[in-house]
């Protein structure tokens, strides 16, 4: 840069920094001189002029550091691009040579992966490719307008996505241009065409910097280089889909919109000329700029989607570019509008601009025809898809009529259409035989038609007849079969493309979000995600070839079943591993750093998800269509394996047979061991299916068995193919062509028993048949290498052992001090032998071989010591245990070769490596006991020898650390060790420590408590390490430790007298009960894990025995004081029976741990187990005799719970108003003098409750019995009292219910408080707990007896009333402040609920107050304690949620304690009001109130401060709706159950008259509550599976829609639960006379309605094509629709039900109309006031039926303003 020229005073420094903002600097470059003195002498001033200034002018290129500053997303960008270019270089250097490949043969297989791999890499590229071209349009989109105004996220987007794919696309690259090599210079070729695409990319990526400052044309030129080296690409591997006539045609197209924009500009020109007002001229022109840009930028982008224009990515792109050229050409249109008034010239613009955008939508035309390269739509498409879609509609309306015949007529066009098509096809149709099918096709679905025509014609007369509705179903079922069948040929090809596009579009879109995965790992900062990213991603890249393969398949060969079955089932297959790399994909976007990478990778997610929607529709659609096809398409995929292993057999008998690029020995023998297993599964599965004549199953496993040999087919020539052996190598692939050969047979004869399912030679023949596969697939698995030498040793093993079946040994040839030494040191060999074959099976195959060897010489040597030794014998009994053993030690070898060698062919096998290392232990015991019966007479020998062969047999477990010895991991062992180990240190320490400072000082005695303490924590430690202990020797079945502890408590039980107990009885035994029932529960897991998983014995063992020895502590303290002694010896006898079978029970289970698969120890132990079951019930018998009493106080106890439970039901009736009396004359009186007896009589049953505390059990037992049938019988008799009062009065009956309730409540804490303070001392707390229980029982009967008293008095039954809820609020309050935790927990919104009543009550009383009504003050007081009860229980349980700090805990039960105390001051005021109702009193109230309102506002916060995660608003509409649903289920069922309760009415005019009518009546009322529950619960299900769906907000988000939607179910459940309790009303009345029929039947009706209603609500979120998505294939969310059609068959039964009670009650109407006879009047004058007086009752009863008749209509129209939308059009 260059200054102007200045003065010699002053100067303008100007200069633009890159990082930093200031202001230019004024100063005088003229300075004066300064002299100073030098170091070095005086220096001298020269004078004289400056030379005349220079001028040099350079131009280009600023330096980077005179740019403006780059902003933030444009640094970034620049990031982005520099890692971009890094990777292109990259990709430069790595296509400097192709991939190395090892020699290949010339074999079908050799031949088909290089085909395979060809295709994979193929598709790869194209899909990489499109990305690319994809890629480079968007940034000439994104980079079109001002810098200003770009996205520079986005375009870093695609730059990441160019570069990634770059990255990936030369990988493929190499891999196919070395498979190329033999097409001459082809590879080379594609080599090129690569290079010069990575070329172009990096010069685009050069010219898109921010800092380049390279002009807008160099960027079109780069992406137009692009566009041409892809499409040479794509050329080079012929993959160039798009021919070049409509890559010629797109850019025409693309030059004609450019042409016509130059047009358009023109005419702008000339508007911009005569504009005299130079802003709107500026404006016209910069518009005008504008378009000429945007349609230079529409070119650009052709070019460079053109070869890709095949993907759907590329045509967006294309479309977005029309799209900006068609938003300029409307905004110079706009310019120009506003620039001049000349009516030409804005003619001459308008018609250019019509020309643009016609040319533009000629383009935009010719892009989106390239799916059906133009070709029309298929004549029948149309009609057959709108047949199946309307049918799918007829199913899913089911139930309404009107709608089932509207898709019937739809349904009844669309037919017709398709059967005219056809028949005019016919005509034409030049082929006789086509021409005759297609009109038998026409005359098929005509008829079908016709069917379905009269169906709809018979539900439309009778819209309410289901009979009609479902005949309707049926024939559109038929007609939709019969199109099926007339159009299938069409339909299947159509589905079939449809399936392979998707497939194909599947593939690209995961192919490219495995390279966005790639690409953003470098930034994912959460290394889980990261970690199951690779994982997802890896299982869908094992699943693309597959995916490739099929499409290639299907395409190449489009009439072959086989290949279009392939498709399908790989599709199918790739739908779960692509979902799940969605979501790991998903959820990893918000933790990749790099804003770009994460966008690629969210972007790629999006896509592959809407990719793998429409996969998994088109392969549903495409298997229903190709109909049943499986077992044929597995016979001839075997075969083509077969033919397959025949062709590899030929090439290794030439020495030509190569391994594929992969393999190796030991992974396909891996592979064949473990696929020998699923072959196997599945063929005992197609087995089961064909017998059972199931076709689809069959077809399934048919399928399955294919997939599986295959597999198979594959791992066999592998291993031929890496094996050194000839021989083995043929016989492996002879082996293989037989199980292929025997599987086409077996599926053949498969097919055949499905035509024949109970043919009993075809059974057979197939019984056969499937042996003869299953000894083929063993011979092939011994044809593994090493596998011959294992059977060799067994085989020798086997011929060793018939030595011992001689009679007569030989013999002796040794001394026994010899032969005692041979067979130690054959032993010990043969030990050793047996560790090394446990080592080798987890090692290569020849180590298998020489291990296996060597163990059979030693066996053999060791069988002839034992045989010598046995020689050596004293007694004949001696000799006969020896070569006992001898035999358990052969049987022992010959088992544990058998485990190595399967360990050997699949390792991963479940329980392999156990059953090895159990086999292993079982010859090292053999061994130990064989030795220990020759040498039992040495002291001491024995120990020391077993105890140096265990360290023998284990050695080989520490030579192989990282061999598990167990099922759990290493960090689960050393963990469990180590935590017991450290617990174990600290409470050693602890001990320590306090034994040091208590330093043996007796008179310190603050340390005695901490060494006391220390003691017990080091105690229950060190019983914590043993038990660890315990259970992992149990892990490898050695139970010796275990049945000592068990031996040892027992002894410890018989032991003298036990210390002095600190507990009860009842304490004791409370323990024992717990832990005898545990050891029952692991006794019958036993049974359980003795088949499915032996090897979880061990810790059931261990369980057992920690169990008894709890139970034997606690059953000595027990026995020692119960009374009487019999039954403390009775206890004592019974636990240490129950202790010898808990012995026998874990040694039997340590026993089938060493050998699972022992039947006899495995029955042994079932039959153990029972016994110990058994056991323990008679220790719970001997228990309970010792507590007589106790258990009297339990069941005493839990009656009175029912009985509370009994009086919440009563008292909702009562609420109802529907407590009614049996006998109408009742009165309150004649029930007061009972009550008031039995009242009486309770408190003397609650005397002897107290004092048998302190007594004998007979005498505890026999007053807890008494209470519990008094407190029965007070409860009836309150309740008669409570129904006489009458339904009128329902607040009063309520008050007299909550009194005895309370009673009953007293009565049932007492009882508790009895049991545990139950032979307890005087001065025992639980003394003190029971008098206070007694004390509260006395209160709550004196309640009692004063509220019946003031039942009838109306002017103080209200006070009274007041008076009982203050003092049971009291006692719930005392309860609230205990310190017991509560049993279960509650969530917050449930609490913030429970206030809510608080502030309605709270409302109520202060209004009673003010009114001192007793009506009101009894209406609050029985609301008062329900609300403050509910409060106080969930404010509790809220509390002491397990995710509840302690300090919000501690608020919340003081804000409780608050609101509570100061409701019992607003209601004790409120008493004061009633007493002296004066003015200031009134006043005093709203000040109470607000302290109780200020109590619940804290105790909100409080709620609020629990909330976590899953927390949900109550006020939600969605919640709302829920707990609207379940209350009005609740409603319902208890409704139903008072229905059961009710009897006909007797009829006493007619007393020889039948009751069928009546009794109809209420069964029809029953079923109908019945089935009115259960729609109920089923649309609360619904409405919860929404919510799981999201297609409901579980939190208001979406407050309009969720919103309106929810108030609509609310009020549809209200609806439903209020009819159905008016219903139940009307029968009660009905039945006893106090209600016509009439009102039962409108009440029917209306229940009908209302669940209609409520269907409604219910379907407007759902699934408009729900009936599909009941199939299970279809998606994961089957379970939604489930629900809804469980809802429709729910609302079905509530149609039937209500139809039976209207017709019930209509023929009970008809029938009392009949029977009730007019009595006529004979005498003239009489007679004809009669007849006037009945037209007068006729005329009057018109008259108010058309009152009710408009009444009705207003309650309707007043009801419909407030439903939602969506339920007024579904009404109308």
């Amino acid at each position: 840069m260059r200054s102007k020229t200045r003065t010699n005073f002053e100067s303008t420094i100007l200069q633009q920094q890159f990082n930093s903002v200031g202001r230019v600097e004024h100063g005088s470059v003229a300075l004066p001189g300064i002299l100073r003195s030098g170091s070095v002498g005086p220096e001298t001033l020269n004078m004289g002029t400056m030379p005349s200034p220079q001028q040099h002018i350079t131009t280009g290129q600023m330096h980077l550091g005179h740019m403006p500053p780059l902003s933030a997303a444009q640094q970034a960008l620049v990031g982005t691009i520099n890692t971009s270019m890094q990777a292109v270089q990259q990709a430069q250097s790595d296509l400097e040579e192709v991939e190395e490949l090892p020699p290949l043969g010339d074999d079908m297989a050799s031949k088909m992966w290089i085909q395979n791999k060809m295709d994979e890499s193929k598709h790869d590229i194209h899909s990489q490719v499109d990305a690319i071209t994809a890629g480079t349009a968007s940034v000439v989109n994104l980079t079109a307008g001002d810098p200003t105004d770009t996205d520079y996220t986005a375009v870093g987007c695609a730059i990441t996505t160019i570069s990634s794919n770059l990255t990936e696309m030369s990988k493929g690259v190499k891999l196919l241009a070395a498979l190329m090599e033999d097409e001459v210079g082809s590879g080379q070729d594609l080599m090129r065409a690569a290079k010069t695409l990575t070329g172009a990319v990096s010069d685009l990526l050069k010219a898109v910097e921010p800092t380049s400052g390279e002009p807008r044309q160099t960027v079109l030129t780069a992406a137009g280089s692009i566009g041409q080296a892809s499409g040479d690409l794509l050329r080079q591997i012929g993959e160039n889909e798009t021919d070049e006539r409509f890559q010629d045609v797109l850019m025409n197209l693309a030059k004609a919109v450019a042409n016509a924009a130059a047009m358009m500009v023109l005419k702008a020109k000339n508007v911009a000329q005569v504009s005299e007002d130079s802003i709107l001229q500026n404006r016209v022109i910069a518009a005008a700029t504008q378009c000429a840009l945007s349609t230079s930028q529409l070119v650009a982008c052709a070019k460079v989607v053109s070869p890709t224009i095949s993907s759907p990515v590329c045509q967006e792109q294309l479309i977005e570019a029309g799209k900006l050229v068609d938003r300029s050409v409307e905004g110079c249109v706009k310019a120009c509008l506003s620039a001049t008034s000349d009516g030409e010239l804005l003619k001459a613009v308008s018609a250019a601009a019509g020309i643009v955008t016609q040319a533009l939508s000629d383009l935009l035309t010719h892009v989106r025809n390239y799916s059906t390269r133009g070709e029309p739509i298929g004549r029948y498409d149309q009609a057959t898809d709108t047949i199946m879609t309307v049918t799918e509609s007829i199913f899913c309306n089911m139930g309404d009529a009107g709608e089932m015949v509207r898709q019937a007529r739809v349904l009844a066009q669309a037919t017709s259409d398709l059967v005219n098509a056809m028949r005019s096809d016919a005509e034409v149709e030049v082929d006789v035989n086509n021409s005759k099918k297609l009109l038998a096709a026409a005359k098929l679905l005509a008829d079908a038609t016709a069917r379905m025509v009269e169906a709809a014609k018979g539900a439309a007369a009778y819209p309410e007849n289901e009979d009609q509705q479902q005949k309707l179903r049926e024939a559109a079922e038929g007609l939709r079969v019969a199109t099926n069948a007339a159009a299938q040929n069409a339909i299947k090809k159509k589905l079939i493309t449809r399936l392979e596009n998707a497939a194909k579009q599947a593939a690209a879109a995961a192919t490219q979000t495995i390279a966005a995965s790639q690409n953003a790992a470098a930034s994912n900062k959460n290394t889980a995600a990261h970690q199951q990213l690779v994982q997802s991603c890896r299982a869908v890249a094992d699943h693309i070839p597959q995916l490739v393969q099929g499409v290639r398949g299907s395409q190449g060969q489009p009439e072959d079943i086989s290949a279009q079955l392939a498709l399908i089932i790989a599709s199918q297959n790739f739908l779960q591993p692509g979902s799940k790399m969605v979501s790991s994909a998903k959820s990893s976007v918000p933790t990749v750093m790099d804003q770009a990478a994460a966008m690629q990778l969210g972007q790629c997610a999006k896509n592959l998800a809407t990719c793998l929607a429409e996969l998994r529709t088109a392969a549903q659609t495409a298997h229903e269509a190709c109909g049943p096809m499986e077992i044929d398409s597995a016979l001839i995929a075997v075969q083509t394996l077969k033919n397959e292993l025949q062709d590899a057999k030929m090439a290794a008998s030439e020495g030509q047979l190569k391994p594929l690029p992969g393999e190796s020995l030991g992974k396909c023998t891996q592979e064949l061991g473990g696929t020998s297993k699923a072959v196997g599964s599945s063929m005992a599965q197609l087995l089961t299916c064909a017998a059972q004549g199931n076709e689809h199953y069959t077809g399934v496993a048919a399928s399955e068995t294919a997939q599986a040999l295959k597999t198979l087919a594959q791992a066999a020539r592998g291993v031929a193919a890496t094996t050194s052996d000839p021989a083995g190598a043929a016989a492996m692939l002879d082996s293989a062509c037989e199980v292929m050969e025997g599987s086409v047979k077996l599926i053949s004869e498969a097919k055949e028993a499905l035509v024949a399912p109970g043919n009993a030679e075809i059974q057979q023949r197939l019984a056969q048949v499937a042996k003869a596969v299953s000894h083929s697939l063993n011979a092939c698995v011994n044809c593994l290498p090493g596998q011959k030498d294992v059977d060799m040793a067994l085989k020798s093993i086997g011929e060793a052992s018939k030595k011992l079946l001689v009679e007569m040994l030989p013999p002796c040839s040794k001394t026994f001090q010899e032969a005692q030494s041979d067979l130690n040191q054959t032993a010990a060999d043969l030990n050793q032998s047996a560790g090394d074959v446990v080592h080798a099976s987890r090692g290569t195959t020849c180590q298998l071989s020489d291990a296996s060897g060597k163990f059979s010489e030693d066996f053999d040597e060791f069988l002839d010591a034992g045989i010598e030794m046995a020689g050596h014998t004293q007694s004949k009994d001696d000799q006969i245990h020896v070569i006992g053993n001898l035999k358990n030690i052969s049987m022992a070898s010959s088992k544990l070769l058998l485990a190595a060698k399967s360990l050997s062919v699949d390792p991963a096998a479940g329980n392999a490596k156990n059953l090895l290392a159990a086999a292993a232990r079982t010859v090292t015991d053999s061994i130990n006991q064989l030795i220990t019966l020759c040498t039992q007479n040495a002291p001491g020998q024995r120990e020391c020898d077993n105890a140096l062969r265990e360290l023998e047999a284990v050695r080989g477990l520490l030579d192989s650390p990282n061999e598990p010895a167990n099922a759990l991991s290493y960090f689960d062992c050393i963990e469990s060790v180590m935590e017991n180990s450290k617990t174990l240190t600290e409470s050693t320490l602890q001990m320590l420590y306090a034994a040091k400072e208590g330093g043996g000082n007796p008179k310190a005695a603050h340390t005695h408590d901490a060494i006391a303490e220390a003691a017990q924590l080091m105690r229950e430690a060190v019983d914590d390490l043993l038990l660890t202990l315990n259970e992992a020797a149990s892990e490898v079945g050695i139970v010796s430790g275990m049945v000592d502890s068990i031996a040892d408590a027992m002894g410890k039980l018989g032991e003298g007298t036990p210390p002095e107990p600190e507990g009860s009885f009842v304490e004791y035994q409370t323990t024992m009960v717990r832990y005898s029932k545990a050891i029952a529960v692991s006794a019958q897991e036993m049974i359980t894990k003795s088949v499915s998983a032996p090897e979880d014995l061990g810790s059931l063992a261990s369980q057992i025995t920690a169990d008894y020895s709890q139970l034997a502590v606690q059953g000595r303290l027990a026995a020692y004081i119960a009374e009487p002694e019999e039954i403390g010896f009775q206890i004592k006898t019974r636990v240490q029976e129950l202790g010898h079978g808990c012995i026998v029970l874990v040694q039997k289970a340590g026993a089938l741990q060493i050998s699972p698969s022992d039947s006899f120890t495995k029955r042994e132990l079932i039959e153990c187990a029972r016994t110990v079951t058994e056991k323990v019930s008679m220790v719970l018998s001997a228990l309970q005799a010792g507590n007589k009493g106790t258990q009297a106080c339990i069941t005493a106890a839990s009656a009175v719970s029912g009985i509370i439970a009994d009086l919440d039901t009563t008292i909702m009736f009562a609420s109802a108003g529907t407590l009614n009396a049996e006998n109408d004359s009742d009165s309150f009186a004649d029930h007061r003098e009972n009550i008031l007896k039995t009242a009486k009589a309770l408190v003397e049953d609650t005397k002897n409750l107290v004092s048998g505390a302190a007594s004998s059990q007979e005498k505890l037992a026999q007053a807890a019995q008494s209470s519990a049938k008094t407190i029965i019988h007070l409860t009836d008799v309150v309740k008669l009292g409570a129904a006489s009062i009458g339904a009128d009065d329902p607040e009063t009956q309520v008050v007299l219910i909550n009194a005895v309730k309370d009673v009953a409540k007293a009565l049932a804490d007492l009882i508790s408080a009895t049991k545990c303070a139950a032979g307890k001392a005087a001065d025992d707390p639980s003394i003190f707990q029971l008098k206070n229980a007694a004390k509260v029982m006395v209160t709550n009967v004196t309640s009692l007896l004063k509220t019946v008293k003031a039942v009838e008095d109306e002017a103080s039954r209200g006070t009274r009333a007041l008076e009982a809820t203050i003092e049971c609020i009291k006692q719930e309050l005392t309860l609230f402040q205990s310190k017991e935790a509560p049993e279960k927990s509650t969530t917050p919104e449930e609490f913030i609920r429970m206030t809510k009543g608080i502030t309605t009550a709270t409302a109520k009383a202060v209004a009673a107050g003010n009114s001192a009504r007793q009506e009101d003050v009894i209406s609050t007081a029985n609301l008062s304690r329900k609300v403050i009860a509910d409060m106080l229980t969930t404010c509790k349980q809220a509390a002491y949620h397990e995710e509840v700090n302690q300090e919000v805990r501690n608020r919340a039960l003081l804000y409780g304690t608050e609101c509570t105390n100061g409701y019992i001051e607003l209601l004790e005021h409120v008493l004061q009001v009633l007493q002296k109702p004066t003015g200031d009193q009134k006043q005093k109230l709203v000040m109470f109130s607000k302290k109780v309102a200020a109590a619940v506002t804290e105790l909100i916060q409080t709620a609020e401060a629990m909330k976590g995660t899953e927390w949900v608003d109550p006020e939600d509409p969605t919640v709302i709706a829920e707990t609207e649903l379940l209350g009005a289920a609740a409603s319902i069922e208890a409704a139903a159950k008072k229905l059961e309760q009710l009897k006909p009415r007797a009829k006493p005019k007619q007393a020889d008259e039948s009751l069928d009518f009546e009794e109809q009546i209420l069964e029809a009322a029953k079923s109908i509550a019945a089935a009115t529950s259960a729609l109920v619960k089923s649309a609360s299900a619904a409405q919860r599976e929404l919510v799981a769906q999201g297609k409901v907000g579980a939190i208001p988000a979406n407050a309009v829609d969720d919103g309106q939607w929810s108030q609509g179910l609310i009020s549809a459940a209200r609806m439903v639960a209020a009819a159905t309790s008016n219903l139940c009303e009307a029968a009660n009345a009905s039945v006893q006379g106090h209600a016509s029929e009439e009102k039962l039947i409108s009440s029917a009706k209306q229940v009908a309605a209302s669940t209609a209603q409520l269907l409604v609500a219910c379907k407007v979120k759902a699934e408009q094509d729900s009936e599909a998505m009941r199939r299970l294939q279809v998606i994961h969310g089957i379970f939604l629709e489930l629900l809804m059609c469980h809802l429709q068959a729910a609302g079905n039964a509530v149609k039937r039900a209500s139809d039976s009670l209207v017709r019930a009650a209509q023929k009970a109407a008809f029938n009392k109309a009949d029977d009730d006879n007019v009595v006529v009047k004979t005498r003239f004058v009489g007679g004809i006031a009669q007849i006037i007086a009945a037209q007068e009752e006729m005329l009057r009863k018109e008259r108010e039926l058309e009152e009710a008749r408009k009444k009705l209509a207003q309650i309707r129209q007043q009801q419909y303003k407030f439903l939602p939308s969506e339920l007024r059009e579904d009404e109308d």
